[in-house]
């Protein structure tokens, strides 16, 4: 029988990982907008999409640098759940 411990350490421990897993992303994507809003500061260009399609870009290349790393977490956390559901369900 699963105990609300074994639930509290269950979310704990999915929590952790989605934070772990999406810090990478959300680091690349704030320092990629700090640095061209400071750009856009000193040349008082205000547009838009100068903003929005360098952290696109960046996104989607810090997603395929840390891709590999992200399945191997996610694969070693959804093996621990599946490796004790025989006791979350009695």
């Amino acid at each position: 029988m699963i105990t609300m411990a074994d639930i509290n350490t269950i979310v704990n421990q999915g929590l952790m990982l989605v934070i772990k897993m999406s810090l990478p992303v959300l680091l690349t994507s704030m320092i990629v907008g700090l640095i061209i809003s400071i750009f856009q500061t000193v040349t008082s260009i205000q547009e838009q999409t100068l903003t929005f399609v360098p952290k696109v870009i960046c996104v989607f290349l810090m997603i395929m640098l840390t891709g590999n790393w992200m399945m191997t977490e996610l694969s070693g956390f959804i093996t621990l759940i599946w490796s004790d559901f025989s006791k979350y369900v009695r």
